[in-house]
């Protein structure tokens, strides 16, 4: 072939020799590089096989079938050693590399300290999931809210202490009536107003209050505030709501009790007690066994609660006619220290990790 391709020689001698020299390259290759060298080299589009395979259509019609067949029981020989070949190697490199790197299982292990949601954070979000699991959203909003909506709308007055500059934090200036917002009570409007009704929505986040910072109050803290509004809704279906998130935090057998109180955004209003989980109210009137927890009176107070006021509803454009609702709110803070006997509020937003490993339960 003049100018092209070198004539191949396709006798059976010299295929044979062919076979040989691909055999013996692979059994030579000691690593799966080495054998990709010979794989290259003896059944590439370059190689002796494959330029005799290509010289095939030269030979005359009679001798081309029995070439082919000759040629075709070769590449296969070659192949099937070659595939044999990588098994045994890739099984020897396998096992090189498990007795290069096993690992003494039995040697001690120094583990490095685990990351995990602040105790609040968590929960919050454990809170949370007990409404949800009732059916009922999560609403967030703003923590710089106007004066209507952490105010005026809750039915606090212009005169009311709240609103003064000793207990609320406002953004200055002063007469921009932006505050950052007292308690989580504004996303409720929100939800009232953006909302189709029925409504059900938990609404925990960052409030914050001019406080000193000691150990039962921080500038900054955080609520859960629930709100439900539906037709006849009443101050049974608030109890029963807050009994169940009270199992869920603090176990079985927890009691809770309604006490009358004031709140301008509800009416009826009640403060929200627990009965002692320490003592279990056998310390009230017993001087021999005092409790520190509930000062041996058998109740500590947990957080707000009520029938939403009509004016609220109002406000909010709907019909008080139809609709009723309840509201109540709670510190996670509080339940925290309730939850996990913590002493000290401060504790929590100093950021000592020493705090978060102290807790038990899911709160760690």
């Amino acid at each position: 072939m003049p100018g092209g391709e070198p004539q191949a020689d396709l006798s059976p001698e010299s295929i044979e020799a062919l076979v040989g020299q691909a055999l013996a390259a692979f059994a030579a290759a000691q690593t799966s590089a080495e054998l990709k060298e010979a794989r290259l080299a003896h059944t590439s589009d370059r190689s002796p096989l494959a330029l005799a395979n290509r010289a095939i259509g030269t030979i005359p019609g009679p001798q081309r079938k029995e070439a082919g067949q000759r040629l075709g029981a070769a590449r296969g020989r070659v192949n099937a050693a070659l595939a044999a070949r990588e098994e045994q190697l890739g099984a020897a490199e396998l096992a090189g590399r498990l007795v290069a790197e096993r690992v003494d299982v039995s040697l001690p292990v120094e583990l490095g300290p685990q990351g995990a949601a602040h105790p609040i954070t968590a929960l919050m979000d454990l809170m949370g999931d007990v409404f949800v699991a009732m059916g009922w959203e999560i609403a967030e909003g703003p923590e710089a809210e106007g004066e209507w909506l952490s105010f005026d709308a809750l039915n606090i007055g212009p005169d009311h202490p709240a609103r003064g500059t000793s207990d609320s934090l406002y953004v200055a200036p002063l007469g921009s009536n932006v505050a950052m917002r007292p308690h989580t009570s504004p996303v409720q409007i929100r939800s009232m107003l953006d909302r189709e009704l029925p409504i059900y929505v938990v609404c925990p986040g960052k409030v914050y209050r001019a406080d000193e910072f000691d150990a039962t109050h921080v500038p900054v803290f955080h609520q859960i505030e629930g709100l439900c509004v539906d037709k006849g809704i009443s101050l049974a279906h608030l109890k029963g709501t807050l009994d169940h998130l009270a199992k869920s935090m603090f176990g079985d057998g927890i009691e809770t009790r309604m006490r009358p109180h004031y709140f301008p955004f509800t009416e009826p209003s009640a403060e929200v007690d627990l009965k002692c989980f320490v003592c279990r109210g056998d310390s009230v009137g017993n001087p021999e066994a005092p409790c520190r927890t509930c000062k041996s009176q058998g109740w500590i107070e947990w957080g707000g609660c009520g029938v939403v006021n009509p004016r609220v509803l109002a406000a909010c454009g709907i019909d008080t006619e139809v609709y009723s609702g309840f509201a109540f709110g709670m510190g996670i803070e509080r339940t925290l220290m309730f939850r996990n006997n913590a002493a000290d509020m401060r504790d929590m937003v100093e950021g000592d990790v020493r705090f978060s490993r102290s807790l038990e339960g899911i709160a760690r």
